[in-house]
């Protein structure tokens, strides 16, 4: 203490100076020349400093580094040091991060491997404890959650709190095993994914104790959400971009209170793009100011999440900053984490070692399956029909038409066949479907990311090629995998739960960039959809309006099974 104090006032040098900064403060939106002294990895003073070590910015602005309000490192198909590789050199040093997706594969130990691969790594990575595992009662996952699992991680020192509640019909209705754990948490922050509620419902929702909201879209949904005191999550992720229709809705009376996230981002919008800084430059050129910007990306998540000493530059706050050449395009120089360089021109200055992850491996179990297994027999033409919609997340049940042989379903007119496999304990359950919008022709592609379950999902226009690709899943462990005329033409294992690869993210981007290729060129998939992306979420029961688990076709308009055939 007594050398903080030294250095403050100016009686001894510090550490580190960084000089000649425009140092942009979030508390009063200003920008200030000045210096910032650094001991022991905290900012101790802001003025005129000198140092044992000083660098010069030479007027160039210096932020407070980024925090990713809300994100799923699964995500980014790789593991929790390939994605700070990524991401770091971005500017973002802290993320809240929820692990749901390896939880409904692995359980508590999921959990338990994403905290323990991310200690140490110059990014700090914060977890939410995910509430719903399995996401709903409609589908089997690999495990349960229940209040009294996650109660033994509540005390973990990066633990945060409550991880997206989206089972809002159980807050509403006073669902016996949601309360306990909304009731174990009340001390901490719960995060929302309540989509579409509102009036009565909506304050219900909050009133149980949730504070955050990521999956507002439009700016009536967010404005309804600020003025009940939530904190609001502006996403641009790779599957929902909502952030400038959201940033419509932002001024300097409610900008407190908003927050970004990536949420779910793919590896090639990661090294494309960016992350949260990705966020900032859209925000910018929507016409928001920039250092609102900067503090939406900063002090607001910090202060929402209760991270002292994080997301401003000031003394007593830890030294992570970014170096700006300007508030313009935002192109970052220099990052900064506990007043280490730790990124430089958009490559991290970092190589640490990966953990063993083998507990992780060998999660695909499938009972034997036959072509036999895949067949939808109907009693009639009319069938219930998911169609996707473009650039959306979003299905609509329609009613369709389809070609019989002996009362079999046979593929025409781009309506396919759909099945989710079950994959985590040998149940044998096969859901299936059909798919409209898809394009897909001559072959099948197979995934076993399929939110939020994770079983295997294929689609495809003959069953010898989904049978194929359902087993070349189960071979390699889970991932991606192409197949057409009876041959595998590409697989990306994701090794690691069937959620993500050992490989770094360049290796991994680029398999995924040839496979999305031979999608559009040999496999003929409408290019409105991006495929691996589109058939991820077509297992997903908890977004409207109708979609397939591995118990049957759900119908989420009215939150219950519906059966293939259309009732005359």
């Amino acid at each position: 203490m007594l050398n903080k104090i030294k250095i403050a006032n100016g009686e001894k040098k510090a550490p580190l100076v960084i000089k000649n900064a425009n140092i942009i403060n979030v508390f009063t939106n200003e920008i200030i020349p000045g210096d910032v002294a650094i001991y022991n990895g905290r900012i101790v003073g802001i003025g005129d400093y000198s140092g044992e070590e000083e660098i010069d910015l030479e007027g160039k602005y210096l932020s407070p580094s980024f925090i990713d309000g809300h994100v799923h490192i699964e995500s980014s198909m790789v593991t929790a040091l390939q994605f700070s590789k990524a991401i770091v050199p971005h500017g973002v040093t802290t993320i809240i991060a929820d692990p749901h997706e390896i939880a409904n594969v692995k359980g508590l130990e999921g959990v338990e491997y994403i905290l323990d691969s991310s200690e140490n790594l110059p990014l700090d990575v914060y977890i939410m404890l995910p509430s719903c595992v399995p996401a709903t009662p409609f589908e089997n996952s690999g495990a349960v959650l229940n209040a009294e699992d996650l109660e033994k991680l509540i005390d973990h020192p990066r633990v945060l709190g409550l991880g997206e509640m989206m089972n809002y019909p159980g807050v509403i209705n006073g669902d016996k095993e949601v309360l306990k754990k909304l009731e174990l948490f009340q001390d901490k922050v719960i995060d929302g994914h309540g989509p579409l509620i509102k009036d009565k419902e909506l304050n219900t929702y909050v009133g149980a104790g949730i504070v955050t909201e990521h999956e507002a879209s439009t700016i009536e949904e967010m404005i309804d959400r600020l003025r009940l005191g939530m904190y609001i999550h502006i996403r641009e992720g790779s599957a929902a971009r909502n952030l400038k229709e959201l940033i419509q809705g932002v001024n300097k009376d409610n900008l407190r209170r908003c927050i970004f996230c990536t949420d779910d981002k793919h590896p090639s919008d990661l090294l494309t793009d960016g992350s949260i800084d990705h966020n900032i430059r859209l925000a910018i050129k929507s016409g928001i100011d920039p250092i609102d910007c900067i503090k939406m990306a900063s002090l607001n998540a910090a202060e929402c999440y209760g991270l002292k000493g994080k997301g401003a530059i000031a003394p007593g706050y830890y030294a992570d900053m970014v170096v700006i050449d300007n508030l313009e395009e935002f192109n970052i120089m220099e990052v900064y984490k506990n007043g280490k360089l730790v990124a430089k021109d958009n490559k991290p200055l970092f190589n640490l070692e990966e953990m063993d992850s083998s507990s992780m491996m060998n999660t695909v179990n499938i009972s034997e399956i036959t072509e036999k297994d895949l067949e939808i027999k109907l009693n009639g033409e009319k069938v219930n029909v998911i169609k996707l919609l473009p650039y959306s997340l979003i299905t609509e049940k329609v009613i369709r038409e389809v070609e019989l042989e002996n009362g079999v379903f046979k593929p025409q007119n781009d309506i396919l066949k759909v099945a989710v496999v079950e994959r985590h304990n040998k149940t044998g359950n096969i859901g299936l479907g059909l798919v409209e919008g898809f394009g897909l022709k001559n072959g099948a592609i197979a995934s076993t990311v399929a939110h939020d379950s994770h079983n295997i999902i294929v689609i495809g226009d003959n069953d010898r090629d989904i049978l194929m690709a359902i087993h070349e899943l189960e071979k390699v462990g889970g991932g991606i995998t192409i197949v057409s005329n009876g041959e595998i033409i590409d697989t990306l294992a994701l090794e690691i739960a069937g959620l993500m690869s050992q490989k770094p993210l360049g290796e991994v981007n680029e398999k995924l960039s040839e496979m999305l290729n031979v999608s559009y060129e040999k496999l003929k998939i409408n290019r409105e959809y991006e495929p691996f992306m589109t058939l991820s979420f077509i297992a997903l029961p908890v977004i409207p309006d109708i979609k397939l688990t591995d118990m049957g076709l759900f119908y989420v308009g009215e939150f219950k099974f519906i059966d293939l055939n259309v009732e005359s």
